[in-house]
């Protein structure tokens, strides 16, 4: 349902508030008012690009404040995920080593900012490609003008958005790949979060494939206008 009352300056500071209450500032190695400077930068962009957006809902959002490896690793910012009323922290999948991590790459397609935070707009968990392997997922979303996800932006997801993950709504990550039919994914195992891997050519039920308007914006662009 659609909130014509959705105010995307207020939902920014919201996403930034919540990144420093889970300690994003310490594990960057910066005091709280040096982060909240770092990224504050995207908000104008975050009003404007969220225009003509509706509100958050469980499964789609207007935008997601995407914080990078260059500013906190993988493994300590899922260990910072939780499913909706819980408290049990997200974990690595064993078959996913945190040694595996940096192999990992977000597909040319994307043309993500550099820098270490940027704005992803319109995401959705993409519930409508459950049991479609992420291979048919991506051939569609890209005809219909929407691009994967990276895992940077399906930790956002996460983060900011708990509700986003549920049983049987779960998704993969098909923006982010290292060559071999891997396919990063966050699914729900014991009660918690959970960033593993599956195959870029098999279905499951309970597994969609998440997308979002390609366009992104980065602190670099901020500083361009």
């Amino acid at each position: 349902m659609s909130d014509d009352r959705f105010d995307a300056a207020t939902e920014f500071d919201s996403q930034l508030d919540r990144l420093v209450l889970l300690g994003y500032p310490a594990l960057a190695g910066q005091t709280e008012e040096a982060f909240r400077a770092q990224l504050t930068p995207l908000r104008d962009a975050a009003v404007t690009g969220a225009a003509e957006l509706s509100g958050p809902t469980e499964g789609r959002v207007p935008f997601l404040l995407v914080t990078t490896r260059e500013l906190v690793p993988v493994p300590e910012r899922i260990a910072l995920t939780t499913l909706a009323g819980k408290r049990k922290p997200g974990v690595l999948d064993r078959n996913f080593p945190a040694d595996d991590l940096p192999a990992f790459h977000p597909i040319k397609e994307l043309e993500v900012p550099p820098g270490p935070a940027y704005l992803l707009f319109d995401v959705d968990r993409g519930e409508e490609y459950r049991n479609v392997a992420p291979s048919a997922a991506l051939e569609d979303m890209t005809a219909k003008d929407r691009l994967p996800i990276t895992i940077d932006e399906g930790l956002a997801f996460v983060t900011l958005y708990p509700a986003a993950l549920a049983s049987n709504r779960c998704f993969s990550l098909v923006g982010s790949r290292c060559g071999d039919r891997r396919v990063p994914a966050l699914w729900i195992s014991q009660g918690a979060p959970k960033l593993g891997w599956c195959w870029f050519g098999n279905p499951h039920t309970w597994l969609g494939s998440a997308t979002a308007n390609p366009v992104r914006v980065g602190l670099d662009r901020t500083q361009a206008l």
